[in-house]
């Protein structure tokens, strides 16, 4: 087990191991990216010794604490602590102060994200009410994935509609009709396919389309 780690521009810093920042850092290690994982829990990161290589039982509150670590050498930092309030808090404001150029936490509530965005916290996620939304529309539409973005802009992936199906992109005319733009492509088993205007749809294809959230929805209601 270490306690630190080298800095670099793909490093990542997270704080709270438990099921949302644990799930952070696997993936970003799946990913190739370096991570230093850091919890007050000596059960969690026991558990967490041999899946990552720099994982180290601390108190992300305590700002010395957190320079001992070199944290302020990384370009970024996760805190995956909710339940905790005031842990979450403290831990986004000690960041804050090492000077950590880009810190993303968890917020539970609307309150709660407000707080951590006031203290330093650059990007606030809301897993939950995030999840939620997207479960919602996939199950009140015909959408098998969904993203919406704050500004008014979707992304989902949907089974491709009859008046697609057999016909080159431009001969549907789906942008013209529905206001969307199809960015690609995908057959069950198939390598995704960027869309261009001659990129036929076979008959079972799913496409990927971006747009606004309203037009989005009423094309993939169609589907």
């Amino acid at each position: 087990m270490a306690d630190s780690t080298s800095p670099h521009s793909d490093n990542v810093v997270v704080i709270g191991l438990g099921r949302f920042g644990g799930a952070i850092a696997a993936s970003l290690l799946a990913l190739g990216h370096e991570v230093l994982g850091i919890d007050s829990d000596e059960r969690i990161v026991q558990d967490w010794a041999d899946r990552l290589t720099h994982v180290v039982e601390a108190d992300a509150t305590d700002t010395d604490t957190l320079r001992q670590l070199g944290v302020q050498d990384f370009p970024r930092a996760v805190v995956g602590i909710g339940t905790n309030l005031e842990t979450s808090v403290l831990s986004v404001l000690s960041l804050s102060e090492v000077g950590v150029p880009e810190i993303w936490a968890k917020a539970t509530s609307a309150k709660h994200g407000h707080i951590l965005s006031r203290i330093g916290a650059h990007h606030v996620i809301y897993p939950e009410a995030e999840m939620g939304e997207r479960v919602a529309h996939m199950m009140t539409g015909r959408m098998l994935d969904y993203i919406e973005f704050d500004d008014g802009f979707a992304i989902a992936k949907v089974r491709a509609p009859a008046e697609a199906t057999g016909r080159t992109l431009a001969d549907a005319g789906l942008r013209t009709k529905w206001g969307i733009t199809v960015v690609g492509t995908k057959m069950p088993g198939t390598d995704f396919t960027y869309a261009r205007p001659e990129t036929m749809v076979p008959d079972g294809a799913l496409l990927i389309v971006a747009g606004n959230t309203k037009k989005v929805e009423q094309f993939a209601a169609s589907t």
